[in-house]
């Protein structure tokens, strides 16, 4: 890999040692310029056909795009607007409801954790939580359900191998997994998966997506289906939803998001997804590796491009860090810095860092 190639389609990093793909991923310049030009069609030849065509043609695209992601067939892939969102059709689509229970790790996500509590108060399922690196392990004879990170959002931790083992369907919230390392969703032995765009894939806000499993697809209930969700929304009443994973698409997510997810996906594929996620999982590693040597105690993790560590006042430390142009995130309610190392980062970005944290 070219990785100073890599690095210059980056334009923050110009300036910033910019460590927070795992809140939003940085813009390439071909992204931006590509949503410069979607939105000057937009303006100069308006939003009628063309536009709408524009829209048909790139969503199949991305779609395309993110299944290739997953290891899976587009036509098992929806499109939504972020994991959040795919965990919302996930859950509700199933049929869950008064004695049945899921298990969850104990630090996931309020993006999974808020859809799990709305599920309780409204269907009232039961929620028990484990460990996440336990998790396999503590499923009981009452789990209708395992729903956890493929990789903790706090400390970088990967959901364990038992899971694929599992007698009991599996969801696994992918926003700092797809695009971060190597995904096979077939070799994960999920029945679904959610992930964002606008994270590891480095696309807008706005984007995702969501896999479920062909022989859970008719398990799984569409949230509500719109126009898009329709093969033939001419037919009115009459109207039968998509036979393949677009029922579950998001209502509308426009084409210039769509165009510039697919501008920000070209990027990173121009330069080979095996490369990018190694280089991203050792840049990882040696930041690890630095941190510990300077003093720092650092959270338990996997082979993620996650790396998390104590801080005294982690909200007021991020802050300081980043008026010395150095961006990382404090996570809420724990003692944590977190860095999110991509394949675009390099050694002069963790020189930084660690000199700020001096």
């Amino acid at each position: 890999m070219d990785a100073a190639a890599l690095r210059a389609a980056f334009p923050v990093l110009e300036r910033t040692a910019y460590l927070n793909a795992g809140t939003c991923g940085p813009l390439a310049r071909a992204a931006l310029e590509r949503a410069a030009a979607a939105w000057e069609r937009a303006g100069t030849l308006g939003r009628s056909s063309g536009y709408y065509e524009r829209l048909f043609e790139a969503a199949p695209r991305l779609r395309a795009a993110y299944a290739a992601m997953l290891g899976a067939d587009p036509t098992d892939v929806a499109l939504t607007t972020s994991t959040s969102e795919g965990i919302v059709r996930a859950l509700a689509g199933l049929d869950l409801g008064p004695g049945d229970e899921v298990l969850t790790a104990e630090d996931e996500h309020p993006g999974l954790l808020g859809p799990l509590v709305t599920l309780h108060k409204r269907r009232g399922i039961a929620i028990r939580t484990a460990p996440l690196e336990a998790i396999a392990d503590a499923v009981g004879p009452r789990t209708a359900l395992v729903a956890c990170s493929h990789v903790s959002w706090t400390t970088g931790t990967l959901a364990p191998a038992g899971l694929a083992a599992l007698d009991v369907p599996v969801l696994l919230d992918g926003a700092q997994g797809v695009g971060a390392v190597p995904v096979d969703v077939g070799a994960l032995g999920c029945a679904l998966y959610a992930g964002s765009g606008q994270k590891w894939l480095c696309g807008p806000v706005g984007t995702g997506m969501l896999w479920i499993a062909p022989q859970w697809a008719a398990r799984v209930a569409p949230l509500g289906l719109t126009y898009g969700n329709l093969a033939d929304p001419g037919a009115g009443l009459a109207a039968e939803p998509w036979p393949d994973a677009r029922r579950h698409d998001a209502p509308t997510i426009a084409v210039e998001q769509l165009e510039v997810a697919l501008a920000a996906h070209e990027v990173l594929d121009g330069f080979g997804w095996p490369a990018v996620h190694e280089r991203a999982a050792a840049l990882a590693g040696e930041l690890a590796e630095r941190l510990r040597a300077a003093g720092r105690r650092l959270a338990p993790r996997g082979a993620s491009t996650l790396v998390s560590w104590h801080s005294a006042e982690p909200v007021d430390e991020a802050q300081r860090l980043a008026q010395a142009g150095v961006v990382v995130r404090a996570i809420p309610n724990t003692p944590y810095l977190r860095a999110s190392v991509g394949a675009w980062n390099d050694s002069g970005d963790l020189d930084r860092l660690l000199a700020a944290l001096a």
